[in-house]
This record gives structure tokens, sequence and C-alpha cells, in this order.
């Protein structure tokens, strides 16, 4: 069922042009290129200006003037959530099974094709959207019919991508497919989800993770994103200072135990709870954990390099100890606010006396050691 009626009716309300977003990566560059290569131009939105391009599409499906126009521009909205929001690709998203491709209750699409076949991946949406695309899927958008694509032109919802990117205040190249779909990438990414996932995500080969002794599944995989899409959906705390892995070692002890995770991005993050804590959230090597950290209780160090170049982590009785490049500093009266970046998806948040910073020249690019005690670190089992 072709659309082709959706091209009237009045315009979205239009969004402000804001800076363009680009993921850093640890060495201070600016983007991820395995993921979000061959940027030129304009560059991707932001997580900001995707926000009110989403908003400007609900407005347009609302200002519909006929029933039936309204029904035509939902199924463009629905391609623009697909995209949004799974990083498809424009072919993968009309090409949706509404029938076989969509799991409502676990909140799963499968995409790129068949299972077993290259390229093929199922993709992790929240409880939110996924509910969404069930009322729209399912209803009168569609026919309430179940059966493979979407029957939609792609020149058509490429051109009406275009439309609306403009009326919304963008360049029309920005809301193309293409674009919108590296913006997602770029968007996870400086929401500090793991790499891997982002790249299971956009349908890209995952690297082995680099760490050497702990595996993690493609349960385990869905179950991160999981956790980071439902956080996304609910505006949750700020993803800095949180790390997702799996419990690589546990050392029990009479009142507290220690326990070791190891990160998708290969980081190793040591804690100490009690074993209350420990049978109450049931700890066991393999299990899944959310880490987090508050900034107050996170240091840092320059790094410096010794007599024979080396840069040799700082004799220090914190047990985390990170390399990192500092990216943002604000220094107020009392404390300054560090952010660095550890690994290619992780930033960490440091509270530190501004005095210290001052008399340091702390700046962005420069090298410096992340520190927190085992004890500061505290876990969630999502």
């Amino acid at each position: 069922m072709a659309s082709k009626a959706a091209s009237s009716g009045e315009k979205p309300t239009p969004a402000h042009r804001a800076s363009v977003g680009a993921a850093p990566e640890a060495g201070g560059g600016t983007g991820h290129g395995r993921i979000v290569s061959g940027a030129d131009g304009a560059g991707c939105l932001d997580a900001t200006q995707l926000a009110a391009l989403e908003q400007a599409y609900r407005q347009w499906v609302d200002q519909a003037a006929r029933p039936a126009m309204r029904l035509s521009r939902q199924r463009i909205l629905l391609v623009f959530l697909l995209i949004r929001y799974t990083g498809a690709k424009l072919s993968e998203a009309l090409a949706l099974d509404t029938g076989a491709d969509v799991d409502f209750e676990r909140g799963v699409l499968h995409l790129g094709g068949a299972a077993g076949e290259p390229g093929a991946r199922e993709v992790q949406v929240s409880g939110l959207l996924a509910r969404e695309l069930r009322a729209l899927l399912l209803g009168p958008a569609f026919g309430g019919a179940q059966g493979p694509g979407l029957g939609l032109d792609p020149g058509f919802v490429r051109r009406k991508f275009y439309e609306l990117a403009q009326a919304a205040g963008f360049a029309k190249r920005q809301g193309g497919p293409e674009m919108l779909r590296k913006a997602r990438a770029v968007e996870l990414l400086q929401g500090n989800v793991p790499l891997p996932v982002v790249q299971a995500m956009l349908g890209h080969v995952t690297p082995a993770p680099t760490s050497a002794y702990v595996s993690f599944s493609p349960d385990d995989i869905r179950q991160v994103a999981r956790v980071f899409l439902e956080r996304e959906a609910g505006r949750g705390s700020s993803a800095r200072n949180a790390f997702y892995g799996k419990v690589q070692a546990l050392e029990p002890g009479d009142i507290q135990a220690r326990v070791e995770l190891a990160t998708l991005d290969g980081l190793r993050v040591e804690a100490v709870v009690t074993s209350g804590s420990v049978q109450r959230l049931g700890l066991r090597p393999g299990r899944l954990v959310a880490a987090e950290v508050k900034a107050p209780l996170v240091s840092i160090q320059l790094r410096t390099p010794g007599p024979d170049g080396a840069q040799a982590p700082p004799a220090s009785s914190q047990e985390n100890v990170y390399p990192g490049v500092v990216e943002e500093i604000r220094v107020g009266g009392l404390m300054a606010e560090c952010v660095v970046r550890v690994s290619e998806a992780t930033q960490l948040c440091a509270l530190v006396p501004a005095a210290w910073a001052r008399a340091r020249g702390l700046a962005p690019g420069d090298a410096v050691w992340v520190l927190c005690g085992a004890c500061a670190v505290v876990l969630h089992v999502d």
C-alpha cells in the first residue's frame, strides 16, 4: 500500500539549530571511525536536535487536516522512529515483517534478514517504544494487517524525511535516513553505551571484547542494550561514572566481599560490598551487573612520563586506576568538574578542588589518571 498522500498540510514548528554533535575518542579525536565514518559537510544531529526533529514529526502528524492524511503521516512517523531508535537502514525498516520480525513483549526487532543470514540481527528497543510500535503497526495506519514489508516507496519516504528536516530548521541531508542512523550511533556512544552494543545494534561486525578472560554472548549484549535503552526512555540519571559488565571474580568474607567486574570495553572494576548485598543481589561469577560511582568520590592525577618515558600508574590505595584524556572541564569558585574519557565508550566525571585545577592549568587534552576506591563503587542488578 504505497503512500503518496502525506505531502500536504501544515509545517512543523521550526526547531532551534544547534552545534553538530560528534563522538570523541580517547585520544581527543572527533569520531568513532568504525561506526560513524565519512562525516562531511553539515554532520549529524546531536541528541537535542534529534529530540526537536522527533517533536516536529509528531506535530506534523497532529496537524493533519483529514483522517486519511493522519494515517499516511503516521506511516512516515513509524519509519522515522524505527531508524531514529534502532539505527536501521531505510531498506531494513521498510522490509519489516510485522508478523515475524517484531516481538512486542520482549521489545525486540529482527532486522537485516532471517536469523542466520549475513547482516541479520536482533535489536532491543525500550518498552515505551515497543508499545508505540505496536499501536502504529497493528493500528489503522497499516490496516491492522500483519505481513512482510510496510508497503511504502523508498523514494517517497526519503523525500518526506528531507522536507521535514528542512521544515524543522535543519539541512535536508541531516534528516536523511543515513544521517539519522549515524546520529543514533553517535548519541548512543555519547551516552556511554558500550561500543560492542552499538555495533551489534547497527549490524557492524562486533569485535571480541578486549578483555581476554571474559566473554559476552548475544543475549548478554541484548540485556545490556535493554538496560541502557530503558534508562534513556525514562530519562534516568546520567550515564557518566556508570559501568556495565560481568562478574569475573567474587571473594566472599565474613562482613564484606570483593567483586571484580569485566566491562564490555575491557575495563576492570573492583567493588567492595557487604556480604548481605552479595546475597540480596544474587551476585555470582558470570552475572551481569551495573556499577556506579559518584563524582565526588573520583579523583584525578596528571600523567607524566617517568625517567624511562613510561607512564606507570601512580602509587595509590585506590583499587580502580584508569589512564584517560580530559574532554571537558568547568571550573567554579570552589570545585571543578572534570570529564575524562577512559575508553572508547566510557567517560568518568570527577569533582576536584578548583584551586588544584587552576594551579595545574588543567585543560581538555591533558593526560590524567582517574582513581576511585572499591568501597566507592555501588552495584545494581537490573
